[in-house]
């Protein structure tokens, strides 16, 4: 009783609907369709939108009754067993009607119409979530599908030949030599099906698999700020191809645009990366091989001055959950692509990609956006010289990255020259002398002494 007071007094919500009466069959059915193929939910009749309890009598309960019986026999496809049950509030009797998430999705109405809830509403449910729906219940998978524009004639041979050499020898060498047929190869990698690519054949080993399936990209874009609202982008790619060239270009995008930082006393030894490879590798890799392929949508890397997200279509799977998947738990969505990128691309398909990326970099973070039907991996950009941003404050932080990289190569070096700067971070002399005056300008630095012999000197408070 505590519980359902509770729902009754916090309103409604993609849970909890409330109904003063009803007496149409088809909005019941459509109520009762749409909690099933949402999270399940309690349908209250006898309570206003307000939350004010209305009561029904004798007469409205035993209709209801009979009303309910009826839609989930015969209007409501497949059947549905919600629990009913007659409470009393306020001297006033309600009808609870608790509806379970449906093991059978997707539901529809006799009608043929399939719904979902929408917040305190439902909408019905668009052709692409329907399609997954069914998918899922006949245990299809999206990278089974095909491609039906496509012919084996589209399969990228050297490609193909590349993977086969490091997948299994014996039968590359068999289809040199013509002892097995190239179409037999390809059915038994279930990369073809009934004389057309397969989903996986064509993101794996196309000639150009964005012309079969346009929507199939990652989009790249730097943006020149914290926020995605900024009116500008320092730099911006569409990545298109292979399964193999779209993790290599996206790699090759976002580490152009890292920083490097001395992690040796020697000012001359090499930079270190401010975010580790093996992290960009493992959630590029993750989003290419388990995105949604049934939502028509981009990858996106989005990079900003203070982090990087990388966002797949689709939500976690079935049960999964951020919890789940950082213990290593891993159910497959795409069970031809996980099975063959284990030679095409560096990574095991054992699930233990998020674990690893975890224990070099315990602090990226995971979002499942089940509203949105995305997946997002968040990962923050070291601070440039964390002990010099700290001292100087945030303003710090909003200087260009060429800014930033010179005062921090004078705090290590006072007495470096503008030359060597140069050198060091890959822009000429003259920006760097453009980037000294805005510093100055702007009492970030100054400096002390000739221009020959003296030194810079960073600022305490900026």
């Amino acid at each position: 009783m505590d519980e359902l007071l509770k729902k009754i007094s916090n309103g409604e919500d993609s849970f909890t609907q409330f109904k003063v009466n009803i007496t149409n069959v088809d909005k019941l059915a459509g109520e009762f369709v749409a909690f099933s193929n949402a999270k399940g939910g309690w349908l209250i009749v006898g309570v206003d939108d307000n939350s004010k309890v209305i009561g029904v009598n004798s007469d409205d309960i035993k209709r209801l009754n009979q009303l309910i019986g009826n839609v989930i026999n015969s209007n409501v496809i497949p059947p549905i067993y919600p629990l009913v049950k007659i409470e009393n509030i306020e001297d006033k009797k309600i009808v609870v009607i608790q509806i379970d998430e449906g093991v059978n999705k997707p539901y529809s109405t006799n009608g043929g119409i399939y719904l979902t809830k929408a917040g305190s509403d439902k909408r019905k449910i668009s052709p692409q979530e329907l399609r997954r729906l069914f998918a899922e219940s006949k245990n299809l998978y999206p990278d089974e599908e095909i491609v039906h524009d496509s012919t084996i004639d589209d399969i990228n041979i050297s490609k193909l030949k590349k993977f086969l050499n490091n997948d299994n020898i014996e039968i590359l060498n068999k289809l040199n030599k013509n002892e097995l047929k190239l179409v037999t190869l390809l059915n038994n990698l279930e990369l073809l099906r009934d004389k057309h690519l397969t989903l996986a054949g064509t993101l794996l080993f196309a000639e150009n698999p964005q012309r079969f399936k346009p929507s199939f990209y990652v989009d790249c874009c730097y943006f020149d700020g914290n926020d995605i609202s900024v009116t500008k982008f320092i730099s911006k790619k569409t990545l298109k191809g292979t399964f193999d060239e779209l993790y290599e270009d996206s790699m090759r995008f976002i580490i152009s645009q890292l920083r490097t930082y001395q992690v040796e006393e020697d000012f001359n030894s090499n930079g270190e990366l401010e975010i580790q490879k093996e992290v960009l590798t493992e959630l590029i890799v993750n989003a290419l091989v388990h995105r949604d392929y049934y939502i028509n949508s981009s990858i996106k890397i989005f990079m900003f001055h203070n982090r990087i997200e990388i966002i797949s279509p689709g939500k976690l799977t079935n049960s999964l959950t951020v919890e789940k998947i950082k213990n290593g738990i891993a159910v497959q969505r795409n069970p031809i692509l996980s099975s063959i990128c284990k030679n095409l691309l560096p990574y095991t398909g054992y699930g233990s990609g998020i674990k690893r990326v975890l224990k070099i970099n315990p602090n990226v973070e995971f979002i499942n956006d089940a509203d949105m039907e995305q997946f997002k991996s968040i990962i923050y950009r070291k601070k440039l010289g964390d002990k010099l941003g700290d001292k100087l404050g945030d303003k710090f932080l909003k200087l260009s990255a060429n800014r930033q990289l010179i005062i921090k190569y004078m705090s290590q070096k006072s007495s470096i020259t503008i030359s060597k700067l140069s050198e060091i971070i890959g822009i000429s002399t003259t920006s760097i002398e453009n980037n000294i005056k805005y510093l100055k300008e702007n009492k970030f630095l100054k400096r002390v002494g000739s221009a020959k012999d003296g030194s810079w000197e960073i600022l305490d408070e900026i």
